[in-house]
């Protein structure tokens, strides 16, 4: 436990030393910024640039299309900066070597595999909840009689699908000793996912329903006993990306 600790403690301290704990903060923090005043906003912008002559009808925003911002952008941009801040996780240690001292000095190897996937998931947990609760109090601020009686549920599922990411990133780290591997594994992945909703009757246990319908969770239109066969799908392939990269790190030449 004191190694897994001691190695977790130097995976965030490196991600200090490289600046991808700023990058993620400071991206995510803006789009928490920009999630409610896009949607204050946008209405009036579009009728100012609008030429002259033409008239839309744009109705009064809401604290909805706040959130339609926040799961937008998080599905579009926060997942992919978080892909890509995360692709070379394994990649310099193979490069330079440092995991051969630890491992020949008795460090195990899953202490290795799950200490880098507590690493980057505090990296994802810490990113995308400061971007939800900034992005929850300017919506309070600019809509503060909108209610929303499902937004646990609903932020939640992209969170997990976040996690679903990182945990088959980790997996293309070991099955490929660079950062293009893994992202090409996580392309993939999500190329299956968007085939997976081909088959209306599998669709129902497709993971990628955690992105693909918050704003429907947030209406109430999905509720938590739809999403059980996606939920239960997520956590088999979360479990089995990570148990697999651990057989597969055990034998691996560092």
């Amino acid at each position: 436990m004191r190694a897994y600790l001691a190695f977790t403690k130097k995976e965030l301290i490196e991600y200090t030393r490289n600046f991808k704990m700023f990058l993620a903060i400071t991206l995510f923090a803006l789009l928490g910024i920009m999630n409610p005043l896009t949607a204050k906003f946008m209405p009036e912008l579009l009728g100012n640039f609008m030429p002259e002559g033409i008239t839309i009808l744009i109705t009064e925003p809401t604290n909805l299309d706040s959130w339609l911002q926040f799961f937008k952008n998080g599905t579009q941009i926060g997942l992919f900066i978080i892909v890509i801040l995360l692709s070379g996780m394994m990649a310099k240690e193979y490069e330079k070597g440092t995991l051969i001292n630890m491992v020949t000095k008795g460090l195990p190897r899953w202490t290795i595999l799950f200490s880098k996937f507590t690493g980057a998931l505090l990296l994802w947990t810490i990113s995308y909840w400061l971007c939800f609760f900034i992005t929850l109090g300017y919506t309070l601020y600019y809509f503060p009689e909108g209610t929303t009686e499902n937004l646990t549920l609903s932020v939640i599922s992209l969170y997990l699908f976040g996690i679903l990411l990182i945990a088959v990133l980790l997996l293309g780290s070991v099955l490929f000793k660079n950062a293009y591997g893994p992202l090409l594994l996580t392309g993939a992945f999500l190329l299956v996912l968007f085939l997976w909703n081909l088959f209306p009757e599998a669709a129902e246990w497709n993971p990628f329903v955690l992105v693909s319908r918050n704003m429907d969770m947030l209406q109430g239109t999905l509720l938590l006993e739809d999403l059980l066969n996606p939920l239960l799908i997520t956590g088999l392939i979360i479990a089995s990306s990570l148990f697999t990269a651990g057989k597969l790190f055990s034998k691996t030449t560092l």
